[in-house]
């Protein structure tokens, strides 16, 4: 492909970005697969266009006069990203083979003038209703959140899955697969890869096998501050893909207090009436199952997402129960009062994986940051009756927005005095934890409460509340 015909096939993808839900991950895959005379390199060139559209994308509508289009925000990226000049950019709008029409006056006129002057929500490369909110959160250093949270491009981390092998076996397994690990500086179970290029993670023999899942470092950290011990009775009240029930599985077995379950060894001949022969060669084993010396229990309101768990609890070789909650949270009557740990992944607008996904900061409304912070306070309230007295609640978001976050515990502990506050301090004694993690985490957290972000800590946004049930 051409350079103009790349620039057309991605201001083509980001309109069909604009017009759905999918991730932009999805869609280019999609994309990929209808034109297959796009090679590998004409793929990464589009990919990288269109998330540096998707990254830049409020910068880009301003300066094209509120265009949305994709052919606009593509003409604006590489005027103010590129740097090309008003020629260069001609150049590659000839209206020639499968490249885009020449230049439009007004598109000429926008990329030729020089803003005096732009805005603090447009240089924050944030949604332009959600910079207060930063504000307030923030203070002095909102800029710098933003930044962190919109510019780079995020690393893929791994958690090594202690059931299956230790992170020196995995580190080891991955370098002789061609890939360059490092470990994590607050998760003792992590690894990091680098973005660029791009790991295909779930071709690795590791990931089949369950050795490693994808998880960014601080979801692994929010699972480990729970306290989850061997023998606990624990609640993942909202377990979505699983990604944190397989962490807090993985604490069930620390200390030796699991045991490995494997098929009884096949003896090689048998005995039959006629005397003996040769066992028949049987099916291929089940992996083996790590049984915790306590309960674990995954609920969430919707079916599939259960279903989508049963595998990788497999491939992870740990096990849970799983429990299809009612629309009003029923179908744990049986477990109130009982649980030593319950653990609220709250529903949220996902602001704090915005680098991950830029589409979704240009998807979201006002509304919709209400409507979740209505949800949260209802769930938080639910799950609650769950924890036997002396057990701990967590609540987690991977929000960044104060609604969400401070908010919605705010309204929790006035209308539930029973809770008390648990300082994040005192829950960084777990050895998934590392020495500079319980020393920087402490030093970032509020009390009982602790925000994690790109710009902070170099993990995805998190949010996260401890507390004890005294009664």
């Amino acid at each position: 492909m051409t350079p103009a015909a790349r620039l057309a096939s991605a201001a083509a993808i980001i309109d069909r970005i604009s017009a759905g839900k999918a991730p932009a991950e999805a869609v280019l895959k999609t994309w990929g697969t209808e034109n297959r005379y796009a090679g590998s390199k004409d793929r990464r060139a589009i990919a990288d266009q269109v998330y540096k559209v998707l990254r830049a994308r409020g910068r880009l509508v301003w300066a094209m006069g509120g265009r949305e289009d994709g052919r606009a925000l593509v003409i604006g990226a590489l005027s103010l990203i590129d740097g090309l000049s008003v020629e260069e950019i001609e150049a590659l709008h000839a209206g020639d083979g499968y490249g885009p029409k020449p230049l439009s006056k007004q598109e000429r006129s926008r990329i030729s003038m020089t803003a005096d002057e732009v805005p603090g929500w447009v240089a924050a490369g944030l949604p332009e209703f959600v910079v207060e909110d930063f504000r307030n959160t923030f203070g002095d250093r909102w800029a710098e959140e933003a930044a962190g949270l919109m510019v780079p491009r995020a690393p893929i981390d791994l958690r090594v899955n202690g059931a299956r092998a230790t992170v020196a076996e995995v580190e080891a397994e991955l370098r002789e697969a061609g890939l360059n690990p490092t470990r994590t500086p607050w998760s003792a179970w992590g690894l990091r890869l680098s973005a660029e290029p791009p790991p295909n993670v779930q071709a690795l023999e590791a990931f089949k096998a369950g050795r490693i899942e994808i998880q960014d470092e601080g979801s692994q950290i929010v699972c480990w501050l729970a306290g989850v011990e061997p023998g606990m009775t624990v609640v993942d009240y909202c377990a979505g893909g699983g990604g944190k029930t397989l962490g807090l599985a993985m604490q069930g077995l620390a200390n030796g207090a699991s045991r490995v379950e494997a098929a009884p060894a096949e003896p090689e001949r048998i005995w039959t009436p006629t005397g003996w022969v040769d066992a028949p060669k049987s099916k291929p084993k089940a992996a083996t199952i790590a049984r915790a010396e306590g309960r674990l229990i995954a609920c969430d309101v919707v079916q599939k997402r259960l279903d989508n768990i049963r595998p990788r609890l497999a491939r992870a070789g740990v096990e849970a129960e799983l429990i299809h909650l009612g629309p009003n949270g029923g179908g744990v009557e049986d477990i109130v009062g009982i649980a030593d740990v319950v653990f609220v992944d709250a529903p949220c607008t996902g602001s704090g994986t915005w680098r991950r996904r830029p589409e979704d900061a240009w998807r979201l409304k006002p509304e919709d940051v209400d409507r979740m912070h209505s949800l949260q306070m209802a769930i938080l309230a639910r799950a609650a009756k769950l924890v036997k007295p002396g057990g701990r609640l967590v609540y987690v978001t991977c929000s960044m927005l104060r609604v969400e976050n401070e908010a919605t515990v705010d309204h929790f502990e006035e209308d539930h005095p029973s809770f008390a506050p648990v300082p994040v301090a005192e829950a960084l004694g777990s050895a998934a934890m590392t020495d500079a993690a319980r020393e920087t985490l402490a030093g970032l957290a509020q009390g009982h409460r602790l925000r994690m972000s790109p710009a902070t800590t170099d993990t995805d946004g998190f949010f996260v509340a401890l507390y004890e049930r005294r009664a």
